[in-house]
């Protein structure tokens, strides 16, 4: 039977003796959760864990897209459709979408996520020419005037292909490279750090009636044969970030088993992505249907993702989230 091990992430200020740090960062662990399909649980000391596992565990994560992953970065999200659930509409013209980029970094984005086909629940699909014609301006205007990291959010090779062409460095598949077979390949031929995020279904169908034995391990499972298919291609597993895809074919009890369990990720050996801002399930617990009004609640889950260790959160609040999370340090390290 599969066993899964899952860091017990502390970031108190006394660490005790033998505590081992979490994947390079700023949390500690000195026991973990030993999961198993059907069995109960187990809370053990790390030093029962076998040295390979406690290796990829504790490994430090190298350098994305020139970002240092012993830190926690920003990501800025800018969707230049029409339709997206939080801001469609906002800011799909050039001239909006570039002005957006400059206040994100300046509020303290260290990468920006530009994508041109809302993954809403219900979304429909965008053709690759209009997908195209939505982001590689963008994106060559960006980069003309900016050094912030931009990464594709798309499913689609030849997008993803324009969109380095245009400056972009990293590619975000919602799909988990499922989708088009042609792209895990483009980015091991372009050498493109990559997101792979966990969905079940697609976004038109996705929230219709998702199910799983054990939503954790399923997730965790699909992750780890991806990183698989993505390291066998030539991407080095440092340059993987691995998204257990909060919302995307995920009830309420789903996306609470997940975020409560983060950790478990990080015996991926890869850095962690969490994508939870603005989303249904915040609205649904802080009782606020308008989904600009969920600020509050999507920085509580970031920060709660943080101190799982979780290497980079994708925002629509970046400013807020750049404050809270610079507070959070200061206090959970005792100084400035």
């Amino acid at each position: 039977m599969k066993t899964y091990t899952r860091a017990i992430p502390q970031v108190d200020a006394a660490r005790p003796e033998g505590a081992l740090d979490l994947a390079g960062g700023w949390a500690w662990f000195s026991e973990v959760e030993v999961l198993q399909r059907g069995q109960p649980a187990q809370v053990v000391p790390a030093s029962r864990v076998s040295a390979d596992v406690l290796d990829r565990i504790t490994a430090p994560r190298g350098e994305v897209a020139g970002l240092d992953m012993a830190s926690p970065q920003i990501m800025g999200i800018l969707n230049v459709t029409p339709d997206s659930f939080s801001d469609g509409g906002a800011f799909n013209a050039p001239d909006a979408a570039i002005a957006r980029v400059h206040d994100m970094a300046l509020q303290g984005a260290t990468i920006i996520d530009i994508g041109g086909e809302s993954t809403r629940p219900g979304a429909g699909h965008v053709a690759i020419a209009e997908e195209i014609a939505r982001t590689a301006p963008v994106i060559a205007a960006v980069t003309a005037k900016s050094e912030v990291p931009i990464s594709i959010d798309t499913r689609k090779a030849p997008v993803a292909r324009e969109a380095i062409a245009a400056g972009a460095t990293l590619i975000n598949d919602v799909s988990g490279f499922t989708w088009d077979g042609d792209l895990a390949p483009f980015a091991a031929d372009a050498g493109a750090p990559v997101c792979v995020m966990h969905a079940q279904g697609d976004p038109a169908t996705m929230q219709d009636d998702p199910s799983y034995e054990d939503v954790l391990l399923d997730v965790y499972d699909f992750l780890d044969a991806q990183v698989d298919y993505l390291t066998g291609l030539g991407i080095p597993r440092g340059q993987i970030l691995v998204d257990p895809g909060i919302g995307f074919g995920k009830t309420l009890a789903h996306n609470l088993a997940l975020l409560s369990r983060l950790s478990l990720f990080h015996s991926l050996g890869c850095p962690i992505l969490l994508g939870a801002s603005r989303k249904r399930f915040i609205g649904t617990l802080s009782n606020t249907e308008d989904a600009q009004d969920r600020m509050p609640g999507s920085v509580a889950v970031a920060l709660a993702g943080v101190a799982q260790g979780v290497q980079m959160l994708r925002v629509h609040d970046v400013a807020e989230t750049a404050q809270a999370l610079t507070l959070w340090q200061a206090v959970t390290k005792g100084k400035r």
